[in-house]
């Protein structure tokens, strides 16, 4: 029996019109879509809740998507290819992932350039849209369950993907299918309560730089006048950072003040070390460290916990789960 797919378009290059690039409406970029759909598989095309550039899009956005998704679910479709903006494609991968764990076939694409022409009147003689479109929908029927990213024919686990080159085809990398990926973490389930929290969710990263400790505590000082709900410090090395008795005093009031201080490395691959005495810190002063598989990844664990639970202490309870 074939395989149903539903096809979600959520904007990006992949469906823009135009010199200089703009979105063509959905309404009618979906019928330019249909025709250029692989004749094998059995495809139905759907338009994403929310349509906008990827570098505008925020939590809610992809909570909307999920439910979408979930919605589908109950119409019995199970495998599924969302095209999306490459800008944060990475990020939208890994909240998928966090949040579905392996409760369907679930596939991300994007691409670098346009699908269609300048005039959108017929397919763009130089793309990438085409083949990782077709990529991605045989990937999302033969690819065990789980949510991945589909790019340049890699197919990558949705949780460790980072972008690496703004402009190249090759642009994406992280654990490939053939490498073992446990993102088997409990599913949650999106409805409007938790749409409506995640719009107000605030969460920065600062990446540490060459500075003196004085004048880090000074920039801590400006953020915890008003903190996220969620401050990532971005390490150098191993997750490294010079610091002194003021700020870790002050990380501690931050956490206080119910925002949750999350220490991780500035370097893509490699992850979290504390072999160092320079971090003995971190574990004194209870802050959390990322035992995430990406930078994204670390953004959607983020997001789920500050979903699930109301005060930092709990995500310190809960954080290895």
């Amino acid at each position: 029996m074939m395989k149903k797919i539903a096809l979600i378009y959520m904007g990006g290059t992949f469906g823009c019109i135009g010199e200089p690039l703009s979105p063509m409406p959905a309404e009618q970029f979906i019928p330019k879509l249909q025709h250029i759909l692989p004749l094998h598989l059995e495809i139905d095309c759907f338009t994403a809740p929310v349509i906008r550039d990827s570098s505008a899009c925020i939590a809610s956005d992809w909570l909307q998507l999920l439910e979408q998704v979930q919605h589908l679910q109950l119409q019995q479709y199970q495998h599924f290819v969302i095209i999306h903006g490459t800008d944060t494609l990475s990020y939208a991968s890994a909240v998928l992932s966090r949040f579905m764990g392996q409760l369907a076939h679930v596939v991300l694409t994007g691409s670098q350039y346009p699908l269609l022409n300048a005039q959108g009147s017929d397919s763009r003689k130089f793309t990438d849209a085409i083949d990782n479109l077709n990529f991605a929908l045989d990937s999302a029927v033969q690819a065990p369950p789980g949510v991945y990213l589909a790019f340049h024919h890699q197919l990558i686990h949705a949780s460790t993907s980072l972008k690496m080159h703004t402009t190249a085809l090759n642009a994406f990398a992280g654990s490939t299918e053939d490498n073992e990926c446990h993102a088997d973490w409990q599913p949650l389930a999106v409805h409007e309560p938790l749409i409506k929290k995640a719009r107000h969710f605030n969460c920065m990263s600062l990446m540490m730089q060459p500075i003196a400790p004085e004048l880090l505590f000074a920039n801590l000082q400006a953020i915890a006048s008003k903190p996220p709900h969620v401050l990532i410090l971005q390490g150098f090395g191993t997750g490294n950072i010079a610091v002194s008795p003021d700020i870790i005093a002050l990380l501690q009031a931050l956490r206080q003040q119910g925002c949750a201080v999350i220490v991780t490395t500035q370097v893509p691959f490699g992850g979290i070390d504390q072999r160092y005495a320079v971090s003995q810190w971190i574990t004194d002063a209870k802050i959390l460290i990322s035992n995430c598989s990406s930078h994204a990844d670390l953004y959607a664990k983020a997001l789920k916990m500050y979903l699930q639970y109301d005060a930092v202490d709990q995500w310190l309870v809960h954080w290895q789960d």
